[in-house]
Protein backbone atom coordinates (compact mmCIF):
# COMPACT_ATOMS: atom_id res chain seq x y z
CA UNK A 1 0.00 0.00 0.00
CA UNK A 2 2.60 2.50 0.71
CA UNK A 3 3.63 2.70 -3.10
CA UNK A 4 -0.11 3.06 -4.15
CA UNK A 5 -0.38 5.63 -1.54
CA UNK A 6 3.02 7.95 -3.05
CA UNK A 7 1.33 7.68 -6.33
CA UNK A 8 -0.48 10.54 -5.06
CA UNK A 9 2.47 13.10 -5.85
CA UNK A 10 2.16 12.08 -9.44
CA UNK A 11 -0.30 13.81 -11.83
CA UNK A 12 -3.22 11.68 -12.13
CA UNK A 13 -2.25 10.71 -15.98
CA UNK A 14 0.51 8.84 -13.99
CA UNK A 15 -1.25 7.08 -11.49
CA UNK A 16 -2.08 4.32 -13.23
CA UNK A 17 0.89 2.99 -15.57
CA UNK A 18 3.44 0.74 -14.29
CA UNK A 19 6.44 2.17 -16.42
CA UNK A 20 8.01 5.13 -17.89
CA UNK A 21 9.97 5.27 -21.20
CA UNK A 22 11.84 8.78 -21.27
CA UNK A 23 13.37 9.73 -24.34
CA UNK A 24 17.17 11.52 -23.71
CA UNK A 25 17.97 14.48 -25.81
CA UNK A 26 14.93 17.38 -24.80
CA UNK A 27 13.74 15.16 -22.61
CA UNK A 28 16.45 14.32 -19.56
CA UNK A 29 19.39 16.37 -21.00
CA UNK A 30 19.32 19.46 -22.11
CA UNK A 31 21.24 18.59 -25.20
CA UNK A 32 18.85 18.86 -27.72
CA UNK A 33 20.16 22.48 -28.56
CA UNK A 34 23.36 21.11 -28.96
CA UNK A 35 22.43 18.54 -31.79
CA UNK A 36 20.83 21.25 -33.38
CA UNK A 37 23.75 23.56 -33.15
CA UNK A 38 25.80 20.77 -35.17
CA UNK A 39 22.92 19.65 -37.76
CA UNK A 40 23.13 23.38 -38.34
CA UNK A 41 26.64 24.06 -39.14
CA UNK A 42 26.50 20.38 -41.42
CA UNK A 43 23.73 20.75 -43.63
CA UNK A 44 24.50 24.92 -44.06
CA UNK A 45 27.79 23.55 -45.66
CA UNK A 46 26.69 21.00 -47.54
CA UNK A 47 24.15 23.26 -48.89
CA UNK A 48 26.58 25.20 -50.14
CA UNK A 49 28.29 22.91 -51.50
CA UNK A 50 25.83 21.32 -53.30
CA UNK A 51 23.04 23.48 -53.73
CA UNK A 52 19.48 22.99 -54.66
CA UNK A 53 18.50 23.65 -58.20
CA UNK A 54 15.45 25.27 -56.26
CA UNK A 55 16.79 28.97 -54.98
CA UNK A 56 13.77 28.62 -52.32
CA UNK A 57 15.23 25.35 -51.53
CA UNK A 58 19.03 26.92 -50.41
CA UNK A 59 18.33 28.84 -47.23
CA UNK A 60 19.88 28.11 -44.27
CA UNK A 61 18.70 25.04 -42.36
CA UNK A 62 16.44 26.47 -39.39
CA UNK A 63 17.38 24.87 -35.97
CA UNK A 64 13.93 25.40 -34.40
CA UNK A 65 11.96 24.21 -37.37
CA UNK A 66 13.54 21.95 -39.79
CA UNK A 67 15.31 20.44 -36.51
CA UNK A 68 11.55 19.34 -35.18
CA UNK A 69 10.21 18.72 -39.07
CA UNK A 70 13.06 16.11 -39.97
CA UNK A 71 15.65 15.57 -37.95
CA UNK A 72 14.45 15.22 -33.94
CA UNK A 73 13.91 12.27 -32.34
CA UNK A 74 15.83 9.84 -35.33
CA UNK A 75 18.83 8.30 -35.90
CA UNK A 76 21.78 10.24 -37.86
CA UNK A 77 21.27 8.75 -41.13
CA UNK A 78 17.31 9.17 -41.01
CA UNK A 79 17.96 12.81 -40.21
CA UNK A 80 19.88 13.43 -42.65
CA UNK A 81 18.26 11.79 -45.40
CA UNK A 82 15.04 13.52 -44.33
CA UNK A 83 16.27 16.62 -44.33
CA UNK A 84 18.41 16.34 -47.37
CA UNK A 85 14.99 14.84 -49.59
CA UNK A 86 12.86 17.80 -47.86
CA UNK A 87 15.34 20.48 -50.16
CA UNK A 88 14.47 18.23 -53.02
CA UNK A 89 18.06 16.64 -52.96
CA UNK A 90 18.93 13.49 -54.02
CA UNK A 91 19.67 11.66 -50.60
CA UNK A 92 22.21 8.83 -51.64
CA UNK A 93 24.12 6.59 -49.59
CA UNK A 94 27.13 8.54 -50.21
CA UNK A 95 25.20 11.63 -49.19
CA UNK A 96 23.66 10.83 -46.04
CA UNK A 97 26.62 9.36 -44.62
CA UNK A 98 29.49 12.35 -45.26
CA UNK A 99 26.56 15.22 -43.53
CA UNK A 100 25.73 12.25 -40.62
CA UNK A 101 29.87 12.52 -40.21
CA UNK A 102 30.23 15.87 -40.13
CA UNK A 103 27.46 16.41 -37.68
CA UNK A 104 29.61 13.89 -35.79
CA UNK A 105 31.95 15.15 -35.78
CA UNK A 106 30.88 18.56 -34.93
CA UNK A 107 28.83 17.03 -32.00
CA UNK A 108 31.53 15.33 -30.26
CA UNK A 109 33.76 18.15 -30.32
CA UNK A 110 30.70 20.78 -28.90
CA UNK A 111 30.11 17.77 -25.95
CA UNK A 112 34.25 18.37 -25.06
CA UNK A 113 33.11 22.48 -24.79
CA UNK A 114 29.92 22.56 -23.30
CA UNK A 115 28.62 20.32 -20.34
CA UNK A 116 24.87 18.89 -20.41
CA UNK A 117 23.24 19.07 -17.72
CA UNK A 118 19.66 16.75 -16.39
CA UNK A 119 16.57 19.34 -16.51
CA UNK A 120 15.71 19.86 -12.92
CA UNK A 121 12.00 18.74 -13.30
CA UNK A 122 12.16 15.66 -14.81
CA UNK A 123 15.09 14.91 -12.15
CA UNK A 124 12.22 15.72 -10.20
CA UNK A 125 9.80 13.22 -11.77
CA UNK A 126 12.07 10.17 -12.65
CA UNK A 127 12.14 10.41 -8.32
CA UNK A 128 9.14 10.67 -7.29
CA UNK A 129 8.02 7.91 -10.18
CA UNK A 130 10.57 5.63 -8.73
CA UNK A 131 9.49 6.22 -4.94
CA UNK A 132 5.89 5.26 -6.09
CA UNK A 133 7.22 1.87 -7.40
CA UNK A 134 6.89 3.07 -10.99
CA UNK A 135 9.35 1.28 -13.11
CA UNK A 136 11.54 3.82 -15.43
CA UNK A 137 13.66 3.19 -18.46
CA UNK A 138 15.59 5.67 -20.87
CA UNK A 139 15.72 4.91 -24.74
CA UNK A 140 17.30 7.25 -27.81
CA UNK A 141 18.26 6.86 -30.92
CA UNK A 142 22.10 8.29 -30.26
CA UNK A 143 24.62 6.52 -29.49
CA UNK A 144 25.57 9.45 -26.78
CA UNK A 145 22.85 8.58 -24.30
CA UNK A 146 24.67 6.73 -22.36
CA UNK A 147 27.39 9.61 -22.20
CA UNK A 148 25.26 12.29 -22.04
CA UNK A 149 23.09 10.38 -18.98
CA UNK A 150 26.74 9.59 -16.95
CA UNK A 151 28.01 13.27 -17.45
CA UNK A 152 24.38 14.60 -16.29
CA UNK A 153 24.66 12.66 -13.17
CA UNK A 154 21.28 10.73 -13.55
CA UNK A 155 22.32 7.42 -15.38
CA UNK A 156 22.34 5.59 -11.96
CA UNK A 157 18.42 6.68 -11.71
CA UNK A 158 17.19 4.66 -15.01
CA UNK A 159 16.79 0.89 -14.66
CA UNK A 160 17.30 0.66 -18.52
CA UNK A 161 18.52 2.50 -21.35
CA UNK A 162 18.08 1.30 -25.07
CA UNK A 163 20.03 3.77 -27.04
CA UNK A 164 21.45 3.83 -30.71
CA UNK A 165 24.35 1.82 -30.37
CA UNK A 166 21.63 -1.15 -28.80
CA UNK A 167 19.31 -0.19 -31.48
CA UNK A 168 22.24 -0.88 -34.26
CA UNK A 169 22.91 -4.40 -32.46
CA UNK A 170 19.17 -5.37 -32.42
CA UNK A 171 18.00 -4.40 -35.90
CA UNK A 172 15.82 -1.91 -34.50
CA UNK A 173 13.85 0.35 -36.53
CA UNK A 174 13.99 4.00 -35.65
CA UNK A 175 11.30 6.01 -35.03
CA UNK A 176 8.62 6.97 -36.00
CA UNK A 177 8.35 2.83 -35.73
CA UNK A 178 7.71 2.36 -31.60
CA UNK A 179 11.17 -0.35 -31.93
CA UNK A 180 13.12 1.23 -29.31
CA UNK A 181 10.24 1.80 -26.82
CA UNK A 182 8.96 -1.57 -27.40
CA UNK A 183 12.46 -2.56 -26.24
CA UNK A 184 12.80 -0.81 -23.37
CA UNK A 185 9.14 -1.59 -21.82
CA UNK A 186 9.98 -5.44 -22.65
CA UNK A 187 13.45 -4.66 -20.86
CA UNK A 188 11.32 -3.24 -17.54
CA UNK A 189 8.83 -6.04 -18.61
CA UNK A 190 5.49 -4.10 -18.52
CA UNK A 191 3.09 -4.59 -21.72
CA UNK A 192 3.20 -1.27 -23.62
CA UNK A 193 -0.39 -1.09 -22.30
CA UNK A 194 0.85 -0.31 -18.89
CA UNK A 195 3.17 2.18 -19.85
CA UNK A 196 3.75 5.77 -20.83
CA UNK A 197 6.27 7.28 -23.08
CA UNK A 198 7.78 10.95 -22.66
CA UNK A 199 9.04 12.80 -25.83
CA UNK A 200 9.67 15.95 -27.01
CA UNK A 201 10.17 15.22 -30.92
CA UNK A 202 7.09 14.56 -33.47
CA UNK A 203 8.52 11.61 -34.35
CA UNK A 204 8.64 10.79 -31.00
CA UNK A 205 5.34 10.71 -29.67
CA UNK A 206 4.46 9.41 -33.31
CA UNK A 207 6.56 6.05 -32.16
CA UNK A 208 4.43 6.13 -28.42
CA UNK A 209 1.32 6.08 -30.32
CA UNK A 210 1.99 3.59 -32.88
CA UNK A 211 3.53 1.32 -29.86
CA UNK A 212 -0.06 1.22 -28.21
CA UNK A 213 1.60 2.45 -24.75
CA UNK A 214 -0.91 3.87 -22.58
CA UNK A 215 -0.53 7.25 -22.38
CA UNK A 216 2.19 9.65 -24.18
CA UNK A 217 3.42 12.63 -22.88
CA UNK A 218 4.76 15.52 -25.19
CA UNK A 219 7.22 17.72 -23.97
CA UNK A 220 7.01 21.27 -25.25
CA UNK A 221 10.67 22.68 -24.94
CA UNK A 222 10.80 25.44 -27.51
CA UNK A 223 7.02 26.89 -26.52
CA UNK A 224 6.25 28.10 -30.30
CA UNK A 225 2.83 28.90 -31.86
CA UNK A 226 2.75 25.66 -32.99
CA UNK A 227 4.63 23.24 -31.36
CA UNK A 228 1.93 21.92 -29.16
CA UNK A 229 -0.75 21.36 -31.18
CA UNK A 230 2.09 19.66 -33.42
CA UNK A 231 3.03 17.38 -30.98
CA UNK A 232 -0.79 16.65 -30.32
CA UNK A 233 -1.55 15.70 -33.53
CA UNK A 234 1.42 13.40 -34.27
CA UNK A 235 0.06 11.15 -31.32
CA UNK A 236 0.53 13.05 -27.81
CA UNK A 237 -2.59 13.11 -25.23
CA UNK A 238 -1.12 15.60 -23.07
CA UNK A 239 1.75 18.31 -23.46
CA UNK A 240 3.47 20.18 -20.76
CA UNK A 241 6.54 22.26 -21.22
CA UNK A 242 8.22 21.59 -18.17
CA UNK A 243 7.79 17.57 -16.28
CA UNK A 244 7.58 19.02 -13.67
CA UNK A 245 4.36 19.75 -14.18
CA UNK A 246 3.15 16.48 -13.87
CA UNK A 247 3.84 16.12 -10.32
CA UNK A 248 1.72 17.44 -7.52
CA UNK A 249 1.21 21.11 -6.60
CA UNK A 250 2.31 20.32 -3.47
CA UNK A 251 5.37 18.72 -4.69
CA UNK A 252 6.01 20.89 -7.49
CA UNK A 253 6.50 23.58 -4.44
Amino acid sequence: MKAARSRDVLAPALREVDAVVFDTDGVITDSAKVHAAAWKTAFDTFLTEHPPKDPAQRRPFDPGDDYLRHVDGKSRLDGAAAFLASRGLDPTAAAVRAVAADKESLFVERLREHAVDAYPGTVRLVHALRSAGVSVAAASASRHARELLTGAGVSNLFEVLVDGGEATRLGLAGKPRPDLFLEAARRLGVPPARAAVVEDALAGVEAGRRGGFALVVGVDRAAGPDTRPRLLRHGADIVVPDLGELLDEGVRR
